[in-house]
């Protein structure tokens, strides 16, 4: 049996476009030859030339927040309560045994950006690449967001998954879900002028407020799901442990056995 991982995350970095305006990650780099009046602090006496080549370490400051990059929302991102009316959890609570599961991957790239998929999208795509969801399955969508990702359109590119589309999946036992967009719902350009078209809040941020129902999670700005089956892969995506939080970071990745 051979084993292959596919990387399914996205990098944090600077300069390209993941984030709306205002929203970036932000990495200051600190080099070797940068650090060494650093380290001398440290070791009294030592001085530059007893290093090898003059070098210290290398090391970085990040300004983030806990959804920039490859990250899983915690149904407290979503509201104060799920399973309608319990506490939602954070973070640091999300149950790990979700994080290593059979992965299945739904191919939307064909639907157009802004465009609320349904639990009849759902249910037509499970019937065409031939699985049967069974409970506590990662679902990801492939939408064609990860094709824009660090060009302007990121944030407005790809479909988004409604209520009734995040309901299918949950009420089935789907317990974490994925998609490479920016946002498990539509982007909010669409959302924005649908809203103003009908003044219905219930069509802001839908999916997301499934979980006021059943209590999920998702990971959000994935990448390279083309490179991945429709099923017959284990997805890893334990986040980083912030107690309290809405997110956490996470390198996801994709094994494939064969």
């Amino acid at each position: 049996m051979t084993r292959r991982f596919v990387d399914i995350s996205m990098h944090l970095e600077n300069d390209v476009r993941s984030d709306p305006p205002g929203y970036e990650p932000k990495i200051e780099y600190f080099r070797h030859a940068e650090t060494v009046d650093n380290m001398l602090e440290f070791f009294p006496g030592l001085k530059k030339e007893d290093l090898p080549d003059g070098e210290s370490w290398a090391y970085e400051w990040v300004r983030l927040m806990t959804h920039n990059g490859t990250h899983l929302d915690a149904p407290y991102h979503f509201h104060s309560t799920m399973n309608r009316g319990e506490r939602a959890i954070s973070i640091d609570e999300v149950p790990l045994d979700w994080c290593f599961r059979p992965g299945v991957k739904l191919d939307f790239r064909h639907l157009p950006d802004g465009y609320v998929a349904t639990a009849g999208d759902v249910e037509g795509e499970l019937k065409r690449i031939g699985h049967v969801l069974e409970p506590m399955e990662i679902v990801v969508i492939n939408t064609r967001a990860a094709a824009a990702y660090g060009t302007p359109d990121y944030v407005t590119s790809g479909c988004g998954m409604g209520y009734e589309a995040t309901m299918y999946l949950l009420e089935r036992g789907v317990r974490l879900t994925g998609t490479d967009g920016w946002s498990w719902d539509a982007p909010f350009a669409y959302t924005k002028e649908r809203f103003s078209a009908t003044q219905d809040a219930s069509l802001i941020w839908e999916g997301h407020k499934a979980g006021r129902e059943i209590g999920y999670c998702h990971l959000e700005k994935l990448h390279n799901l083309e490179a991945l089956p429709s099923d017959g892969f284990t997805i890893s995506c334990f986040p980083v442990k912030i107690r309290g939080a809405s997110a956490g970071w996470t390198r996801a990745v994709a094994i494939i056995e064969s």
